[in-house]
């Protein structure tokens, strides 16, 4: 039986640019084993968009809601997006 594969894209509000938030998440993602990716946008916020089995997605998920240490996050907007294939490890992106 086959595992169910769940992707996510988020976007994560509050001080969540400068206090290590991408970084931290990436090196979060990574010990989940999560496929994916993480950047700042223009307004502040933080994009990421990552897939795995659905409950290892979940944590991340719950994960980002805490956010950084240095971190305050305000709100994390998110939808469930089809899998992506192709890709192969967690990064950062500009």
């Amino acid at each position: 039986m086959s595992k169910q594969i769940k992707c996510i894209h988020a976007i994560v509000h509050g001080q969540v640019q400068g206090v290590f938030f991408r970084e931290t998440t990436c090196q979060e993602a990574q010990k989940l084993g999560l496929i994916g990716w993480v950047r700042n946008l223009a307004d502040g916020t933080v994009e990421s968009e990552f897939q795995g089995e659905e409950g290892t997605v979940e944590r991340l998920l719950e994960w980002l809601l805490q956010g950084s240490p240095m971190s305050h996050v305000t709100r994390v907007d998110n939808r469930e997006t089809d899998p992506v294939s192709g890709e192969t490890e967690f990064a950062i992106t500009w």
